[in-house]
């Protein structure tokens, strides 16, 4: 099992919907950001189904979740840019349109490391989880090559590594017991609580007042990053399936 990649200078999420980013990866970008690392954030899709209230208004709801995304991005520490691709909710598709749009992010941001859900991951039920790692796979292949989309006018960009969250067949962990790392689960669940519209479907929290709720969901969150630590022998950490030459 590898533990930690050299902190690299820049940094891209892909996720499927706002709050993504932060469960898959959320406290080893903010261990990163704290180092240094520029963190860029790029949601594929509008987030406009991401509500059990059938009265929900959808225009309103995308509104609030592109804010609570870019709250949950300061909550981390991230510097970088929040990209919105505006795909709506739940009819996201890996088609050349949107390996285009993530090519072209990956080759005007130029990070080192590229993170995004692992489109291979067995029995998934949500199909923007698959498309949008798809896309995050995809994409960075028609980055680092120049024959790809060249109207683009940008020169061609490979990254060093990308990393996949949610893997089946883990083979990395960033470490969250060293150095950095308590802080980093702290910018994690607290980003994770800024996805306000989220409490009830994702988070399980009924009542933000009712402390014992939020309570349960931090300690949820803190013990699946320790099963994920154990995985390299270490007190608390986030797992990935690494690809080390893209």
């Amino acid at each position: 099992m590898q533990v930690n990649l050299e902190v690299p200078a820049v940094a891209l999420a892909i996720g499927a919907h706002p709050d993504d980013v932060e469960f898959g990866c959320g406290a080893t970008l903010a261990k990163w950001a704290a180092a240094g690392t520029t963190v860029h954030h790029l949601v594929c899709t509008d987030g406009s189904k991401g509500s059990w209230d059938p009265s929900q208004d959808s225009a309103r709801l995308v509104v609030e979740r592109q804010a609570e995304q870019r709250a949950a991005a300061r909550a981390l520490g991230a510097t970088g840019e929040c990209v919105f691709l505006g795909w709506v909710d739940g009819e996201l598709e890996s088609g050349l349109r949107q390996r285009w749009e993530v090519a072209y992010w990956i080759r005007r941001l130029r990070p080192q490391v590229v993170l995004g859900h692992d489109p291979w991951k067995r029995w998934r039920l949500h199909p923007d989880h698959r498309h949008a790692g798809l896309l995050a796979v995809e994409g960075v292949v028609a980055a680092r090559d120049p024959h790809f989309f060249p109207e683009q006018q940008l020169p061609h960009h490979r990254p060093v590594a990308m990393l996949l969250w949610e893997a089946d067949e883990v083979d990395h962990v960033e470490d969250l017991a060293g150095p950095g790392g308590a802080a980093a689960i702290t910018a994690k669940l607290e980003a994770l609580l800024e996805h306000r519209s989220q409490y009830r479907s994702t988070h399980q929290i009924d009542d933000p007042r009712d402390q014992a709720q939020v309570g349960a969901f931090r300690r949820r969150l803190h013990d699946r990053l320790a099963e994920m630590g154990a995985l390299a022998d270490l007190e608390a950490g986030e797992a990935f399936k690494h690809i080390g030459r893209v």
